[in-house]
């Protein structure tokens, strides 16, 4: 199933007309390229999804929240819950059979991550390692410009030369031999070819001046989109694959480049795009993860760049043999989930976990798993599935692509609850009782708080007047473990001695900590995310979307 959402995986993306019907909505694809499943989920063309972050170009970038920057928005969970939890969450899937959940991608160019721009970052001669966004950039080369006249403080003579040197370099050719047929796309991209002669001729002078190639090679990715998908003279491809080579000079000048990684990934991942499901396409898709693995290594609080990584490899999923496809979606739920852990709100790749979940429990319906007897159930991983579409379409519900996914999904979930699942907690009030006091129990997860809940316990009461035993519930109410949305300040994992051995997991409320443990390390990670979710939703003023979705 699978930005970009990789973001929001549900795979791939394209943002522009959100079509969808309530039988086979097509998810937020921000890959051009959409993991397949017959009977799409919402898919999303690149310029819907691009008001947030998709395959952002460098200027066009169009932001509509601050958690699509280059650096900050862009798709895991392997959720086990416990075996209780299936008689919970049916195995059947409701009308969702084949449904194409298609993450949604979110490749933008990367940008100042902390700053609210979601333009591609730029480096300007002559200002230290002072970042310009392409817009800056291309809004001072206009100014230069002027008539056609660039300004320029180097004599005719040196101009001349430097342009001469342009001239001849094959980058700057493919550049010249583009054709654009609007009148704003020629002045952009006259524009465009202005900067290419700058910054080739600032690599004349400086051979070693990885900025210059840096920003080379986001000008021949810019100009990328400028060229039609069927234009052959020069092709799309073959200026991704000059700005590939820019990048790798940049990066080879200056290993610690953040940005060149982050934006040369998104090149080859627009590459391995236009090749299918080619042994070609599989390489390219293994050097882009290899590439967005290097920028977290740089910038290991990249939410956008984990994003892109997760969807990179549900990408390659798509084509590796089918007995590396699990270990490839598993590594792609890891990523996702990292992302959301960064930045709790970041809803593309939230629903992007969900997509790629979906998948995950498809395959695991259709091939009766691993075999190994750890396999999640498939009714249990549509419902986590559903858990994160639930939770992402809360967070945007103006995003027709959740609400068409959510259609499909949401009789997957436990309602009235977002979760019901078991957990073992101590007697109220005695976190540090003994631990053969602590009980493992179901609890509910709703909108508004965790529930412990608790069986009433028959006792014998005596025997009738046949001589019959006669057993009755009793009617003492007693104290269950009871968290409030609203009361909440963190969620955590917690490894602490005075704990039964497990999955320890702490949630602080304003009147102390509640401690409880999961039945599995997946297990706990479901906990987590749902629970953090939940809180975000609440945080975000979107609480009653969320009671809509699962009381309605």
């Amino acid at each position: 199933m699978a930005d970009t959402v990789e973001e929001p995986q549900l795979h791939n993306g394209t943002a522009s007309s959100e079509s969808q019907t309530d039988q086979h909505p097509t998810s937020e694809p921000l890959s051009d390229a959409d993991p397949k499943v017959t009977d799409e989920i919402p898919e999303m063309k690149p310029e819907e999804e691009q008001s947030e972050v998709t395959d952002a170009k460098p200027e066009e970038v169009k932001s509509e929240v601050t958690d699509a920057k280059a650096e900050e928005g862009q798709s895991e969970a392997n959720d086990a819950k416990p075996e209780e939890l299936e008689s919970v969450v049916s195995v059947v899937k409701p009308e969702l059979t084949h449904v194409n959940l298609s993450p949604e991608e979110n490749q933008i160019r990367s940008t100042e991550g902390d700053q609210g721009t979601s333009q591609a970052v730029m480096k300007k001669e002559n200002e230290g390692n002072r970042t310009f966004t392409m817009r800056e950039l291309l809004s001072e080369l206009k100014s230069d410009e002027g008539d056609g006249t660039p300004r320029s403080t180097v004599s005719p003579y040196s101009r001349e030369s430097a342009s001469q040197a342009a001239e001849n370099n094959p980058a700057m050719d493919l550049i010249n031999r583009i054709q654009v047929n609007d009148e704003e796309g020629r002045s952009r991209q006259r524009v465009l070819v202005f900067a290419a002669r700058k910054y080739a001729s600032a690599i004349e002078r400086n051979p070693d001046d990885h900025d210059a190639f840096y920003n080379w090679a986001l000008i021949l990715q810019e100009s990328a989109d400028n060229v039609s998908a069927d234009s052959v003279s020069p092709s799309k491809d073959d200026l991704l694959e000059e700005a590939c080579k820019k990048y790798d000079e940049a990066t080879r000048l200056c290993p610690t480049l953040y940005d060149a990684y982050y934006n040369w990934a998104i090149a080859i991942s627009d590459r391995a795009k236009m090749r299918g499901r080619t042994k070609e396409a599989e390489e390219l898709w293994q050097q882009a993860t290899n590439n967005y693995e290097k920028a977290v290594q740089l910038n290991w609080n990249s939410s956008q760049a984990l994003n892109n990584w997760g969807l990179a490899l549900q990408e390659l999923s798509q084509i590796v043999p089918a007995r590396e496809k699990e270990k490839v979606v598993r590594t792609a739920i890891s990523k996702f989930r990292a992302a959301i852990r960064l930045q709790f709100d970041f809803h593309r790749a939230i629903y992007n976990l969900g997509t790629v979940l979906y998948g995950l429990a498809e395959d695991t319906l259709r091939t009766g798993g691993s075999g190994s007897g750890k396999d999640i159930p498939p009714g249990e991983l549509y419902s986590q599935s559903a858990i994160y579409i639930a939770a992402a379409h809360s967070l945007k519900p103006s995003y027709s692509v959740y609400s068409s996914a959510l259609r499909l999904v949401r009789s997957m979930l436990p309602l009235p609850h977002l979760k019901i699942g078991y957990l073992t907690a101590p007697p109220v009030g005695n976190s540090l009782a003994p631990h053969s006091d602590w009980k493992r129990t179901e609890f509910e997860l709703n909108h508004e708080r965790l529930l412990q809940v608790l069986k009433p316990e028959p006792r014998e009461m005596g025997r009738n007047l046949s001589g019959k035993a006669e057993t009755m519930s009793t009617n003492v109410e007693k104290k269950t473990v009871k968290v409030n949305i609203t009361e909440i300040v963190s969620v955590t994992t917690c490894a602490d001695l005075t704990l039964p051995p497990g999955a320890g997991l702490c949630i602080d409320t304003v009147h102390g900590p509640v401690y409880l443990v999961a039945d599995s390390w997946e297990s706990l990670d479901g906990w987590l995310d749902a629970i953090r979710l939940v809180y975000t939703i609440y945080a975000r003023g979107k609480s009653d979307v969320l009671a809509g979705i699962i009381t309605a």
